[in-house]
């Protein structure tokens, strides 16, 4: 094939056709010769006249040039002209197409399946056999070869995962024979790429696919010095690059929005790009993530978890801190302890209650008014959480001494307990290590914390529930109780390092922080992490969307810690749930880098785009036939015969003309035309919505059922049809598929007439809601209510919800099921008649005497069986093997109604009991 640029040419031979065109020109304007003028005096006496025919003496230059364009045009279509000529890729035996699939490859996910499809489509042409293969995902067998087309019908089922490859090379390396691999990239490198390379070129030549869309991920937003600091990484580094990051979470009223958003810049040549975002404490804690606005993957989606969230803290002393040195302040390492982690909030305790805060530090509080307890002890049945500190001021008060106080976990004796005092320590007391019931478990208790004095329990039989810190001697140092939702902790000592050394140690920050005082700000360590479980939240799928993962195993504390918070197959990203708090693992860490993978030069690199062949021959011939038109008008007007009934002819041919190529399928199918294509074959027909997507749909799923039938029955039906209910006749089809949408037209009174003939007369019609998976049937959804308003005209028999005896579950295959992209099981037939009985050793009913007129459902049967013109599968259904399954009943369902419609009852005839039977294992 010879090309002039994009355009290709099969016979160019054909092309020396318009050197003539030159001569043509000169032939054209020289035959027949102009007339000589000669000057008649008598021709005055003609002046004033009228001439009813004028004749020119010479064709006008433009009417020339239209000829040639038309004869030009013919020379070329015969030529065979191709837009983007492909040519066939070099290569035999078998082929391997690997792809990175993962989270950086989600945006571009469909480039890469028409790419692939290409491919496939060359490996039949040549006779190759194929294996597709994602290397976040790959197969627990060998590599799986097959035929391109089986290949074909697979790739809706191949989905990007959220997370990077882990050692492909070590699988391929098992692998044996040879053969030739494309390998489609997402554009990241990733550890063990270049070992995979060697493996993959040690069988054969590799072939690689990449485009140069840059990547962005989005880094874990961090609080530093009240702001929210937001961090993102590019690849390829190169030009300033903008973009906006955008906090999403809830409101007040449950409803997830977008809360703020924030600009972010990449410098020329840099990296990284960080900004600020200062928000105040109860929007920031309600950001449940934040995601880079308009991208289409998990690495640009951060969750945030119990690291973000900062707690509201309120602080009160029971002496004035201004008479005090700072070390002696009772709040002292308390701030220290929590300013990092917790926004503090000061202020009376009546004050601090209006602003609803997350936990009350009391420390030495000993006495409240009646009007203080009773707002305090609300708070905290609401939820709040009451921390007290001991000290002397509730070492010498009375409170909690006669009864338990309802703001005290316990009773408390008189006095207290300290070195050299009425109840004294002949030396200070180390703590015990925390049992496991205790929210401390697992922190360890440093030698040189110690305690001089406390404040002591009474005993009681619920002491021993309440303690979750004690001393070496078994007295208690931290006691808590429940109060409706929240609680109440005592710590026995002081804040400060008057009572103990507690307060002096690392210690005292992770008791706050188990207690929930404060949020840790690090992913927890392997010690912490050992022996927990931690439950799935929320995940993250390769396009950046959340699912449920409630229904997923826990994950073991070990696995997080030995993934560092890198997400695989077995830790997908998103929200973790622990005793205390949340974990989210991204995609991207807080020091992830993004590098572009670097290919050797002996690497041939090609991009995505897939340049479809198009022929022009057509287009060519049809623009030199209406050339050719446009010359007859022109030519008669040119020579004054433009007038009376050739006027008229020329002025229909005009408008002819105009409409040329508009609605020209419904045209050719208006009258005969249409009864002859409906009628010649079988064909399967599908109503017109007036909505041309789902208009395409419903014809790409009645074509694919209709190879399914040609591939696996003995019917062998034609293209599906169109049909208007206003203009078209449906007697002609023998099923007629009709998708609901919640805006179309009512049919008009005609139309109805004719449906209810069509349904008398043995018509069936399957109506598809699509909404089995947000609705049930008889449910109020949209496209529910509008077959409910079609059907009030519509003379449809009693249904039911299709029964396990009824001839549609066996009449090519055993069905029990009947799935579309959906799989709800309510899908209603004509109902059986009230006397049909079970005869005795007989595994069905004598049902369905006739052809149920109407199948309902709402399982979106087209999607499932839809196929575009390479006969590739247009939608995923379910996941993996599972939808595969899913799709393989939705088709043989549709190969079951299609044979019901065409058989009618026979499968209700007692002469196929036996053989049944025997299929049945009965």
């Amino acid at each position: 094939m010879w090309s002039i640029g994009p355009i290709g040419f099969a016979a160019p031979w054909l092309l020396l056709g318009l050197i003539a065109l030159p001569i043509l020109w000169l032939l054209l304007r020289a035959v027949p010769p102009a007339p000589i003028r000669r000057r008649f005096p008598g021709v005055a006496l003609l002046l004033g006249l009228a001439d009813d025919e004028t004749q020119s003496d010479r064709t006008p230059w433009w009417l020339l040039l239209l000829r040639l364009l038309a004869v030009a045009a013919v020379i070329i279509g015969f030529a065979g002209p191709v837009l983007n000529p492909q040519a066939a890729r070099d290569g035999d035996g078998d082929l391997v197409i690997v792809l990175d699939g993962t989270w950086a490859g989600a945006a571009t996910w469909d480039a890469k399946m028409d790419q692939v499809s290409a491919l496939l489509t060359e490996a039949a042409i040549a006779d190759r056999r194929a294996a597709v293969v994602t290397l976040t995902d790959l197969p627990n067998e060998p590599l799986p070869f097959a035929a391109p087309t089986d290949w074909q019908n697979r790739l809706p089922n191949l989905t990007p995962r959220p997370w990077q490859p882990g050692d492909p090379a070590a699988y391929f390396s098992e692998q044996t024979g040879a053969f030739e691999t494309y390998w489609v990239s997402d554009g990241l490198d990733f550890p063990g790429h270049a070992a995979l390379l060697d493996v993959l070129e040690g069988f054969g030549t590799v072939t690689a696919f990449q485009s140069p869309r840059p990547t962005i991920g989005l880094r874990p937003a961090r609080f530093e010095n009240g702001e929210v600091i937001v961090s993102a990484t590019r690849t390829p580094i190169g030009n300033p690059l903008e973009t906006v990051i955008n906090a999403i979470g809830l409101d007040p009223a449950g409803v997830e929005r977008q809360l703020a958003t924030v600009p972010l810049v990449f410098e020329a040549g840099e990296a990284v790009a960080e900004n600020a975002l200062i928000l105040p404490p109860e929007l920031r804690n309600r950001i449940t993530r934040f995601e880079i606005a308009a991208a289409r993957s998990a690495g640009a989606v951060s969750l945030t978890d119990d690291a973000l969230r900062r707690r509201e803290v309120a602080m009160i002393a029971g002496r004035d801190e201004r008479e005090e040195l700072e070390l002696l302040s009772p709040l002292y390492y308390l701030r220290e302890a929590l300013e990092p982690t917790a926004d503090i909030i000061d202020g009376a305790l009546e004050d601090v209650l209006l602003a609803n805060p997350d936990v009350i530090i009391l420390a030495d509080v000993a006495i409240l008014t009646d009007i203080e307890a009773q707002a305090v002890e609300d708070w905290v049945e609401n939820g709040g959480m009451l921390l007290r500190f001991a000290g002397p001021r509730l070492a010498a008060s009375d409170l909690g001494r006669a009864q338990e106080d309802p703001l005290l976990p316990v009773r408390l004796r008189s006095g207290g307990r300290s070195v050299g005092g009425a109840m004294s320590w002949g030396e200070p007391k180390a703590l015990a290590p925390f049992s496991e019931t205790s929210p401390f478990f697992g922190l360890p208790v440093p030698d040189d914390v110690t305690v001089t004095s406390q404040v002591v329990a009474q005993p009681d039989p619920t002491l021993a529930a309440r303690v979750i810190a004690q001393l070496a001697d078994g007295t208690p140092l931290v006691t808590r109780k429940s109060l409706g939702e929240g609680q109440v902790v005592l710590v026995h000592v002081t804040a400060n390092a008057e009572w103990s050394t507690l307060p002096l140690s690392g210690l005292f920050v992770q008791m706050l922080e188990r207690l929930a005082v404060s949020t840790r700000p690090v992913t927890p360590d392997a010690a912490e992490l050992e022996g927990t479980t931690w439950q799935p939240n929320r995940l993250l799928d390769a396009y950046g969307r959340l699912e449920d993962g409630s229904d997923r195993p826990g994950v073991d504390g070990a696995l997080l810690a030995e993934a560092q918070g890198a997400p695989g197959p077995d830790l997908p990203p998103g929200l973790y749930a622990g005793e205390d708090r949340q974990l989210a693992i991204n995609v991207i860490g807080k020091d992830t880098m993004l590098n572009v993978v670097e290919w050797p030069s002996r690497i041939t690199i090609e991009g995505l785009a897939v340049l479809r062949e198009t022929a022009l021959k057509g287009w060519l011939l049809s623009a030199a036939i209406l050339m050719m038109l446009i010359d007859v008008i022109a030519s008669l007007a040119v020579g004054g015969r433009l007038r009376g009934p050739r006027a008229d002819v020329a002025a229909a041919l005009a408008i002819a003309l105009l409409s040329f190529g508009q609605n020209a399928e419904a045209q050719a199918l208006q009258g005969d035309d249409f009864a002859l294509r409906a009628t010649s074959e079988v064909v399967l027909g599908h109503i017109l919505t007036g909505d041309a997507e789902t208009d395409r749909v419903a014809a790409a799923g009645l074509t694919g059922i209709s190879q399914t039938l040609f591939r696996r029955t003995s019917i062998e039906p034609a293209t599906p049809m169109a049909v208007n209910l206003e203009t078209d006749e449906l007697a002609f089809f023998p099923f007629l598929y009709w998708p609901i949408t919640a805006d179309q037209q009512l049919p008009s009174r005609e139309a109805y007439g004719k449906l209810n003939r069509y349904l008398r007369s043995g018509g069936m019609i399957m109506f598809d809601t699509r909404d089995a998976d947000t609705a049930r049937f008889g449910s109020g959804s949209p496209e529910g209510r509008m077959l409910q308003s079609i059907a009030r005209s519509l003379d449809i028999p009693p249904l039911e919800p299709i029964p396990a005896d009824h001839v549609l579950t066996r009449t090519f295959y055993l069905l029990q099921d009947f799935p579309g992209r959906y799989a709800s099981r309510d899908v209603w037939v004509e109902a059986s008649a009230p006397d049909a009985e079970q005869i005795e050793g007989m595994p069905f009913r004598n049902l369905n005497d006739g052809v149920t007129p109407v199948i309902i459902g709402g399982n979106d049967w087209a999607r499932a069986w839809a196929v575009n013109d390479n006969g590739t599968r247009m939608f995923p259904v379910g996941r993996g093997t599972a939808g595969e399954r899913q799709r393989e009943f939705a088709l043989r369902f549709g190969v079951n109604v299609i044979m019901h419609v065409l058989t009618g009852n026979y499968k209700s005839d007692q002469v196929h009991v036996p053989d049944l039977l025997d299929r049945l294992g009965q």
